[in-house]
């Protein structure tokens, strides 16, 4: 039987002993603490010279690795010296250490697919941890190090892989801000104030990278508020830390070091373990060597969960905007001024706002599939109404789109969606997709399908059209702005429902070859196309509004029939409160809003608690999914993406929402009073034509 010692700098309470198999031969494998004393490390190393087959020097502190030269020399000259002086093979670990950093980042990557995209990084010690950074660098920028506050108190920190570069030469402008004589003299507020600025930016980050060495010394006073919900890379986590980091919140441990043995050891035991199964000195193992053996021996990383159940929490970015210049009345300080000024002033302040920089409203937590993949992201404002934006060239909206998308990477999103008007505006995102950093989805896909969703629950609640399992409705239904990205696919989907649609636009071209479209998709549909709507107004039983006319008027509320339900899917709306209290025999429903799954916590987007929009809730099932592409941009939205949505929605929890109007969610007392009122319409709208022909008769007699 094979012996591997590890001779550690380590505390003796920590010593073990028991045999395993490696490679296919049998090993004893001891640790051995000295407790810092280094005489005795030596005197140990000499002692086991020649009983053991390979020795590990535990608890070294390794030099950085981006340093200056003569550093990485003076350390290896003092172990080629040591090794000399022994003839059994010694090793500290560094070659595998080395190799385990990168190969542990991409298992990871590769295994759970953009598990590091866009992520805020902190380093605790890039110095340490700059083999680590030069990859995570592939998968995102956001990469803070805190070496300047931890290893200078200086109160800075560095943002970028070439400034920790520079650093690391000496020649970074934040040497510049050493302490001088007056606040080392000052130690302590010094010393506070430092460990405000490390633990904010511990709250910000997503992934706090912890070198092995001083573990405890780095996240000394840190607490759940620091390390809540972050994801920990470490190399050898013990037992002890895994308990310490789940007593803080963490939610997932990334150990570069590989436990391929009953218990966690450090990496200068694996490597001593290789070393005797080859029997080879350790200058004679190679990165490929241990890159070779990784794999064959499938030694991947850890990835522990300390609360015992697999997370990830994915991030998005949502861009909103003011619908109305009425909706910056919601800020107090405008609403307060607002109330003593002329109308003049909020339509000053209404251009004003729009070429103001993009601003977080609020951030979205708490979203948890039932698969248990979570999401938070930030709902990001422009401040343009439909009517600056339609004021301006489409370049001017595409601009604070794209300030938006490079705000949500910084921020950490994966993903950003296009909402209300920022989705219409110029090539509906097309041109914003190409450009930004990060991909963009308009949310048209589950627009269209939450609005069907809507409708159909509407058309049974209401419960005035008979529905027959297994067959089309019988009944009459229209879609506004046919041929538009949203309405053609309603087409499409009503057509599969009910027994006739009518197509309605200002393009007859279009609508001719959207009806071509869809009979050979559904053969046997009665469709009809239609550039003036109000003729048929007064028959329909459904009505689909689907245009993008920003304000203009679309149909005239007061000629439809009574009970008819109005899907209103167009933003901003195409019917205002006061066209729709017109007529209270009429049920308009703003479109399929989403329930979240979860308990999402955000700030109020004037719809009821876990509801959002439906082109929002496209953003998140993709996060969930972890679907970071371009999904729905342009004028086209593919019917195949419609459904693709819709079944990824059901697989994450999304439900259809309480059905919401104008006025807020609609009660099923709401929609029985609205059932009451069409039936009442309808029945004195059969008495006055059963009394219009007895008069036509009557005359008819007459004459």
């Amino acid at each position: 039987m094979k012996q591997v010692i590890s001779i550690s700098l380590g505390a003796s309470k920590d010593d073990y002993q028991f045999e395993t198999e490696f490679l296919g031969q049998q090993f004893l494998v001891r640790r051995i603490g000295t407790d810092g004393n280094r005489d005795l490390a030596a005197e140990k190393l000499l002692e086991y010279d020649k009983q053991a087959d390979a020795i590990g020097l535990g608890n070294i502190k390794f030099p950085h690795a981006i340093s200056p030269g003569y550093l990485t020399k003076k350390h290896d000259d003092k172990i080629k010296t040591l090794g000399k002086r022994i003839q059994t093979p010694v090793t500290t670990g560094a070659a595998l250490r080395d190799v385990s950093f990168e190969w542990s980042l991409r298992f990871v990557e590769h295994k759970f697919g953009n598990y590091f995209k866009n992520a805020k990084v902190l380093f605790l010690s890039g110095m340490t941890s700059y083999k680590i950074a030069k990859v995570m660098a592939e998968y995102t920028d956001n990469l803070t190090f805190a070496d300047p506050v931890i290893e200078n108190d200086i109160s800075k920190l560095i943002h970028s892989l070439a400034g920790l570069e520079k650093y690391a030469r000496g020649v970074h402008e934040v040497l510049d801000w050493l302490p001088g004589k007056r606040l080392t003299s000052s130690v302590v507020p010094l010393q506070k104030w430092n460990q405000y600025v490390l633990k904010k930016a511990m709250q910000k980050a997503t992934i706090i990278v912890v070198p092995n060495y001083n573990f405890y010394t780095y996240l000394k006073d840190t607490s759940i508020e620091e390390l809540g919900g972050k994801i920990i890379i470490t190399s050898t986590a013990y037992d002890d830390r895994v308990e310490f980091l789940k007593a803080r919140g963490v939610d997932i441990i990334i150990d570069t070091t590989p436990k391929i043995l009953e218990r966690v050891v450090a990496p200068n035991v694996i490597e001593a373990l290789i070393l005797a199964a080859l029997e080879k000195k350790s200058d004679m193992i190679h990165a490929d060597d241990l890159l070779e053996i990784i794999s064959m021996q499938k030694m991947d990383p850890r990835v522990i969960y300390p609360s015992g159940q697999e997370k990830r929490i994915n991030r998005f970015a949502f861009v909103i905007h003011p619908l109305s210049k009425e909706f910056l009345k919601k800020d107090k300080a405008i609403d307060f001024i607002s109330g003593f000024t002329p109308p003049i002033f909020l339509d000053a302040v209404e251009k004003v706002v729009a070429y103001a920089p993009p601003w977080v409203y609020s951030k979205v937590t708490g979203i948890k599939s039932p698969t248990g993949a979570e999401a938070e992201g930030w709902l990001i404002t422009v401040g343009g109404t439909p009517k600056q934006m339609l004021a301006h060239s489409p370049e001017f909206t595409y601009k604070r789109l794209l300030q938006a998308a490079r705000m949500a990477k910084r921020m950490g999103a994966q993903i950003m969606g296009l909402g209300a008007f920022t989705k219409v505006v110029g090539d509906a995102g097309v041109t914003v997709a190409k450009k930004a950093d990060i991909p963009i989805t308009t949310g048209n896909s589950y627009s269209a399908s939450g609005a069907l969703w809507a409708g159909a629950d509407a058309v049974r609640r209401m419960g005035l059209i008979k529905i027959e399992p297994g067959r089309k409705i019988a009944a009459k239904t229209m879609v506004l702005g046919a041929s538009g990205a949203i309405g053609s696919v309603c087409c499409r989907l009503l057509a599969k429902a009910f027994d006739e649609v009518i197509l309605a636009g200002r393009n007859t071209a279009k609508l001719l070859a959207l009806q071509q479209s869809i009979l050979d998709e559904t053969p046997g549909v009665n469709l009809k196309i239609t550039t003036k709507p109000d003729r048929y107004l007064s028959e329909m039983d459904v009505i689909v509004t689907a245009t993008s006319g920003a304000g203009k008027k679309i149909l005239d509320i007061t000629k439809v029939k009574p009970g008819c339900i109005i899907t209103d899917v167009a933003r901003p709306l195409d019917l205002s409160p006061e066209d729709v209290a017109k007529r209270p025999d009429v049920l308009v429903i703003e479109s399929g809003e989403i329930e979240l799954p979860g308990n999402p916590e955000m700030k109020s987007i004037g719809l009821p608690k876990k509801v959002v929009y439906a082109c929002l809730a496209e953003t998140i099932v993709l996060a969930l999914e972890g679907r970071y592409e371009i999904f729905t941009v342009g004028r086209e939205i593919e019917w195949e993406k419609v459904r693709e949505i819709y079944k990824m929605g059901l697989k994450h929890g999304m439900k259809l929402a309480a059905i919401s109007g104008v006025n807020g969610v609609f009660s099923d007392q709401d929609i029985l009073k609205v059932r009451d009122l069409a039936l009442e319409a309808r029945k004195k709208d059969g008495q006055q034509g059963e009394q219009a022909d007895q008069t036509g008769i009557c005359a008819g007699g007459k004459a």
